[in-house]
C-alpha cells in the first residue's frame, strides 16, 4: 500500500504511477521521502516555557492591594483606589468597575458577588431584575440604598458569562473588601448569597445551611461585625418559593439592626 508523501513533486510521481497501475515499493517510498525536521537538537530536552519578565504573581497582587487599601482613609479614596487597581485579570474583560451603592456609614451593608451585564453597564451594583427585588426586601425592613443602606460586592469587575468568581479574583479584592467594611463600619452586614458568604466566612457550607444564622466577622484593624447571610435574590427569582425563607431572615436582621441604624 503506497505511503503518503508530503513532498509535492513525490506525491505527484507516486499518483502518476496509481494511474499507470504500478504499485510503488514502500521501501523506494521510504528512501524518497524526506525526513521531517527534528523539533529538538539530538538528546536535548524543550526549553521550558519562559516566564515573562516582571510578571507579578497573585500573592503580588494581593499584597499590593493591601498595601493601597491600608493608604484610604476614606470611602472615596478607596473607591478611586478599586478603580485604579489593575491586578484582576477579570477588569480587561469588564466594561466598568462596580463599586458600591448607597450611603456610607450606613447601619446595614449588603455584600453580593460582583457584578452582572446590567452592573457592568450602569456601574453600581444589584440593578438588574435580582436589584430591583433587593430593593422590595429592604423597603419591607424599612431599608432603602438611598437613606439607610449600603450595597457593594467581594469582586469588582463582572467575569466573563456571568460565572462564579474564582478563589483568586476573591483574593485580590478581598484587603479592598475588608477596609471597605472598616471604613464604613456597618452595626450589620448582610451577605446576599453563596459566593459573598462562603468567602467572607471562609467555609464551604452551602447557603442553605448558613443562612438563618449569625455570625461575626472581624476585618482586619477592626471588631466584630454581626453578618447574617441571605437567600440571592437572583436565587429568589428563580425559586419563589423559598421567598417564605428569605422573609423570616429578613425580620431577623430588622431585629438585629434595631431603631436609628
Amino acid at each position: 500500500m503506497p505511503q503518503p508523501a508530503t513532498d509535492p513533486a513525490l506525491k505527484a510521481v507516486i499518483d502518476w504511477w496509481a494511474e499507470m497501475g504500478v504499485m510503488a515499493d514502500p521501501a523506494l517510498l521510504k528512501a524518497l521521502t524526506p525526513a521531517k525536521p527534528s523539533k529538538h537538537p539530538s538528546g536535548s530536552q524543550p526549553a521550558p516555557p519562559k516566564k515573562r519578565k516582571g510578571a507579578a504573581s497573585v500573592a503580588d497582587h494581593v499584597e499590593t492591594a493591601r498595601q493601597l487599601a491600608a493608604s484610604c482613609d476614606t470611602i472615596e479614596a478607596l473607591k478611586a483606589a478599586i478603580e485604579s487597581f489593575d491586578g484582576c485579570p477579570l477588569k480587561a474583560g469588564a466594561r466598568n468597575t462596580v463599586v458600591f451603592d448607597g450611603v456610607p456609614g450606613a447601619g446595614l451593608m449588603v455584600i453580593g458577588e460582583g457584578p452582572g451585564a446590567d452592573e457592568d453597564r450602569t456601574g453600581l451594583p444589584f440593578v438588574g431584575r435580582a436589584g430591583q427585588l433587593l430593593d422590595s426586601m429592604l423597603a419591607a425592613i424599612g431599608r432603602s440604598r438611598s437613606e439607610n443602606t449600603m450595597i457593594t460586592n467581594v469582586n469588582y469587575w463582572r467575569p466573563p458569562k456571568n460565572r462564579n468568581p474564582e478563589p483568586d479574583e476573591l483574593a485580590v479584592c478581598r484587603p479592598f473588601v475588608d477596609r471597605m467594611i472598616v471604613l464604613a463600619k456597618p452595626k450589620l452586614i448582610m451577605a446576599a448569597g453563596a459566593v459573598p458568604a462562603k468567602a467572607l466566612l471562609g467555609t464551604s457550607d452551602g447557603i442553605m445551611k448558613l443562612r438563618g444564622k449569625r455570625f461575626d466577622y472581624t476585618p482586619p484593624g477592626a471588631g466584630a461585625i454581626a453578618l447574617y447571610p441571605v437567600l440571592h435574590p437572583a436565587y429568589l427569582l428563580r425559586r419563589p418559593q423559598e421567598k417564605s425563607r428569605a422573609w423570616r431572615d429578613l425580620l431577623t436582621i430588622e431585629a438585629a439592626l434595631g431603631d436609628g441604624n
